[in-house]
């Protein structure tokens, strides 16, 4: 079952986070605004959560995409047991809904270039590569 976000599954979410990004993504704090504004979705058995979906609507340019606004995969994770069953999927359509219902007509999303496995997943998920970008920065 994939549900908005909300308060009480946050101990399964936040782990979930922390599995994905660190222990830093770990703090109530750094999901409060998902909250308050949408674009958090649990997927979950029971009571546990399984998967969660993170996204975000954004204004400004976003690699390989014509339109604005855009409709951005900021994370998915799935647990581990829970895998090739179907949950991302379940996520990915509803935030797709969801994006639809902001006016998005474009999702978007990125993976780190060595992280082949999150490509294969996008790929499976109906995503289509656009290009690959290398970051630089220089200190001033």
């Amino acid at each position: 079952m994939v549900t908005p976000a909300t308060p009480a599954y946050l101990d399964g979410w936040l782990a979930l986070r922390m599995a994905l990004w660190g222990e830093e993504e770990g703090d109530p704090e750094a999901v409060a605004d998902l909250l308050a504004g949408g674009g958090a979705f649990l997927a979950r058995d029971g009571d546990r959560v399984i998967g969660f979906a993170e996204a975000a609507i954004r204004r400004d340019y976003v690699n390989g995409c014509d339109t604005s606004p855009i409709l951005f995969l900021e994370g998915l994770c799935t647990a581990p047991d829970y895998r090739r069953r179907g949950v991302a999927r379940a996520l990915v359509a509803t935030v797709a809904e969801w994006g639809r219902a902001q006016g998005c007509t474009e999702f978007a999303s990125d993976a780190e270039l060595d992280n082949v496995q999150s490509h294969a997943m996008h790929h499976a998920l109906g995503f289509v590569e656009t290009e690959r970008v290398v970051y630089f920065r220089q200190p001033l």
